[in-house]
């Protein structure tokens, strides 16, 4: 037996040490009060810990201390829903392609600096802290978002054949999950990606052809009202997305866009 299995096995908790933080967090208490970076120390995290259990840890001891928890949006903790999401280190989610509350603390090391930001965007204005508004997308998703829906008895789900390259790729640009990190990560706070995800997965399927002109042009005048900005294709968005949606549904988005509007479909004011 080495040296080190001798020790580990002494000290069952010597490989488990707890690791040592400094947490620089944006506090802003409202959407017209004016924010700043404040400095935290927080002590012996397990490196198992999501980032979100380790917000939770850090808010117990501010209340503790008789002061106000920092406030950051969660919901199902399994990178399902979409809600949690910040800047770490000036990247949306942090280091890994995943969903914040998906990130792991052994991403990090002991003694290491984090800064933690909310998403910026003039469409994303902050609510507190690292809790942004983000019904943009609902309003984007409202314009256009849906499908014709007859009425009568369900059909049969081999009744309207679909191709497997159309499925997959509909599937595939369904995963998105609306947490913004596109926009936060695009230089320009685009919300393309998005936008050209909800399009593409409705676009692709027989069930979306009524409305498929009217939708996409719909969609992408309210994207551009809510004040998002234009897609220069750099690429970051789909970088950092959680679910890895590729730039190639914008690019369908695109041609969506330029058929519709040849084809004399125009926005509803």
């Amino acid at each position: 037996m080495t040296a080190s299995m001798q020790s580990s096995v002494g000290n069952p908790g010597a490989e488990k040490r707890g690791m040592n933080l400094t947490l620089r967090i944006w506090r802003q208490q409202g959407p017209t009060a004016k924010g700043k970076m404040v400095t935290y120390k927080i002590t012996d995290i397990s490196p198992d810990m999501s980032f979100l259990e380790m917000l939770d840890v850090l808010n117990e001891q501010l209340i503790l201390q008789g002061d106000d928890p920092v406030a950051f949006d969660h919901d199902c903790r399994e990178g399902i829903c979409g809600m949690c999401g910040v800047m770490i280190n000036g990247q949306a989610h942090g280091p890994q392609q995943t969903t914040t509350c998906q990130l792991h603390m052994r991403s990090f090391a002991d003694g290491d600096t984090i800064d933690v930001e909310p998403w910026r965007a003039t469409a994303f204005p902050v609510i507190k802290d690292l809790a942004v508004d983000r019904r943009a997308f609902d309003r984007i998703i409202q314009a256009g978002g849906y499908i014709s829906v007859p009425t009568g008895t369900a059909p049969d789900a081999h009744a309207t054949p679909v191709p497997k390259a159309d499925s997959d790729a509909a599937f595939d640009a369904a995963t998105c999950i609306g947490c913004g990190a596109c926009v936060a990560a695009c230089p320009n706070a685009s919300s393309m990606l998005f936008t050209a995800a909800k399009v593409t997965h409705l676009g692709l399927f027989p069930q979306g052809q009524p409305e498929r002109n009217d939708r996409v042009v719909n969609m992408v005048a309210q994207q551009d009202r809510e004040g998002f900005g234009g897609c220069t294709n750099i690429g970051e968005c789909s970088a950092a997305c959680p679910k890895g949606i590729s730039m190639e549904t914008i690019s369908r988005l695109n041609h969506d866009l330029l058929g519709a509007l040849r084809a004399g479909a125009r926005p509803k004011s």
